[in-house]
């Protein structure tokens, strides 16, 4: 993408997920989740820590995540092994996924900072493309000015002060301005809205595999939903295993034959070494260390490539829904 950062870009994705966030709230009490304003004015949306949340709740923030550029739902999937599937779809899908939905952004405090316990937590959502502190944006060539912004965090526990202000003061917000969704992994919502990550996990090996962007033109994507654990670690296993092992993604690109062909062959999840176990056993492995897991594995497990230029489609890797089944089911 060639956008001048310096120019406000015609697609804001915090101006798109404004009106979606003004509905979540409008829909607290039917969504069972919390609205509250902090000391200094910033909007906090609890979908998962002291409520309940759920499934609908999950999708929302999945929708607010793209930057209110992609499009989320549930379908019934009992002829697929599995009874309930996410599915998102996206006509801009790098921007969607990429500049906003994905979590890039390190929040980070310590014990002393906080007064108490240290905090970490990885931003995704549209206020990413505010403050642009990853080299990603640069990469993109792409900025938000909006006068709003939302942030998603996958915690257990509301952010401290001091990470408020961070973000406040990064993404050059009024405290009116800015809210912050919360959820935990292990909540109804939290796990639905890491599983909406489908489509953006494509994107992002693509990416990683030096693939122009430029190129994608349409993503769709789809994976099974799993039920949270109350363990965080089993809870965040089974999110990465959905995609893993039961995302499907569908990209529209508009490039030569070879290089759609060799992107279908280089990006799904069998393309690792630790292929074919469980991600939390993984992570257990390499004692809850992110760097030491092969990056090959952050992949969805099947994968499409349409060429509009030459109307030639390949198909690479392959469902893994025994493993899933061996994994979360069990018999009555």
């Amino acid at each position: 993408m060639n956008a001048d950062p310096a120019v406000a870009p015609v697609l804001s994705v915090n101006a798109r997920a404004q009106p979606l966030v003004e509905r979540l709230i409008a829909d607290a009490a039917e969504l069972d989740v919390a609205v509250e304003r902090d000391a200094s004015g910033v909007t906090l949306i609890d979908a998962g820590i002291d409520v309940r949340g759920g499934i609908e709740a999950g999708l929302r923030m999945g929708e607010i995540c793209l930057g209110g550029l992609g499009r989320v739902s549930l379908r019934p999937g009992m002829g697929e092994g599995w009874p309930t599937w996410v599915e998102v779809a996206s006509s801009q899908p790098v921007i969607g996924c990429l500049a906003s939905q994905y979590a890039g952004w390190s929040l980070a405090a310590s014990k002393e900072e906080t007064g108490g316990k240290k905090f970490f937590s990885l931003g995704s959502g549209p206020a990413r493309a505010l403050a642009a502190k990853e080299t990603l944006f640069d990469e993109l060539g792409y900025r938000d000015q909006a006068a709003t912004g939302v942030l998603v965090l996958e915690v257990d526990r509301r952010p401290p002060a001091v990470v408020i202000e961070k973000i406040l003061r990064d993404c050059r917000l009024a405290a009116e301005g800015l809210t912050i969704v919360v959820a935990p992994t292990s909540s109804l919502a939290g796990t639905t809205q890491v599983v909406t990550r489908v489509l953006e996990t494509g994107l992002h090996k693509a990416h990683e595999l030096g693939f122009d962007l430029t190129r994608v033109v349409e993503g769709a994507g789809a994976a099974p939903l799993p039920a949270p654990s109350p363990d965080g670690v089993e809870a965040m296993g089974r999110t990465n295993d959905a995609i893993l092992y039961g995302g499907r993604v569908h990209l529209t690109v508009d490039c030569d034959d070879d290089a759609a062909r060799d992107l279908a062959q280089k990006l799904p999840s069998r393309n690792s070494r630790d292929h074919g176990r469980s991600f939390a056993e993984i992570f257990k492995e390499v004692e809850y260390d992110f760097y030491k897991i092969d990056g090959a594995l952050f992949a969805p497990a099947e994968v499409w490539v349409t060429n509009i230029r030459s109307g030639n489609t390949w198909h690479g890797g392959g469902l893994e829904l025994g493993l899933l089944q061996r994994l979360w089911q069990k018999e009555a």
